[in-house]
């Protein structure tokens, strides 16, 4: 009996935030060591599935650099990177597009799906769905010039929840590799997401990276531009650091970065009043 009493106190401290949190979109970049073990992957699923049936719109953008190099490495192909982003040429982007729609976006489908979400796998192909203009010296590589928000948010009056794979067109119609944080950024400024949230392989944002790993709780988009112009921050934290203060000034009420592959850190940052990680806010 006390088990159970307990477990209706934590349902009772949680009210308050699910109320809060009802009806509002979010969306969640998901990727990198949260992704590669099978057991963390399975708590995220549950995490999804726990906040679609709370009432929450989830959508998920992934990636999936460290499966592209792996698959590279197998083919004997370099893998080269510019500003946290991989260069792509035209061999590499034959594996990136196996990989990530083949393989990553099929499989977390499919998960959600045995867990009675509602799920479904779209890419930027699809309907010309994320438009992109190429970045010069970076080969088959885009950032989004143009999503279609409407495509998401029919999706999701529909019951369903999107998973998204970061690949986008050119007005030619061929597929560019991009950088799934920058497609997260964008996709949650173009379906009002009332949260933006990056599951990473750390805790949060440090202080002073790597001097200092001090873990920073909250900060505002002022304090966030000025990491960047120190330069203290990691080369894979810039993308992603730069998606969140464009989702700031865009609209998004929070962003939040979070440690993927630390056990529900998704519900421990929606639903406790602590929560978890770095939240990045507008100017108070």
């Amino acid at each position: 009996m006390k088990e159970e009493l307990v477990k209706a106190q934590v349902l009772i401290e949680a009210l308050p935030y699910i109320r809060e949190h009802f009806g509002k979109t979010m969306v969640i970049k998901y990727g990198g060591s949260a992704m590669i073990d099978e057991r963390i992957k399975e708590k995220v699923i549950t995490d999804l599935t726990l906040m679609k049936y709370v009432g929450i719109n989830p959508i998920v953008v992934h990636g999936g650099g460290p499966q592209i190099t792996e698959f590279l490495e197998k083919l004997s192909l370099p893998a080269k990177f510019r500003e946290g982003m991989r260069v792509t040429d035209a061999e590499t982007m034959k594996v990136v597009k196996m990989v990530l729609l083949g393989v990553i976006n099929k499989d977390l489908v499919s998960r959600l799906n045995q867990h009675g979400c509602l799920a479904i796998g779209i890419s930027g192909e699809d309907g010309k769905f994320i438009q992109v203009r190429p970045l010069p010296n970076m080969g088959l590589v885009g950032e989004p010039e143009e999503i279609k928000g409407e495509v998401l948010r029919g999706l999701i009056e529909e019951g369903y929840l999107p998973v998204i794979a970061s690949i986008g067109v050119d007005k030619k119609g061929e597929a560019y590799n991009i950088n799934a944080d920058l497609v997260a950024s964008e996709i949650a400024i173009s379906v009002g997401a009332d949260k933006l949230i990056f599951l990473t392989d750390v805790d949060g944002i440090y202080e002073d990276f790597p001097e200092n790993k001090r873990i920073i709780s909250e900060m505002s988009v002022s304090e966030a531009h000025q990491l960047l112009e120190e330069k203290k921050v990691s080369e894979g934290m810039i993308p992603k650091l730069k998606g969140a203060i464009k989702a700031i000034e865009r609209g998004v009420q929070r962003v939040h970065f979070l440690n993927g592959t630390a056990e529900h850190s998704l519900l421990l940052e929606l639903f406790t009043e602590k929560g978890v990680g770095t939240m990045i806010r507008e100017e108070s």
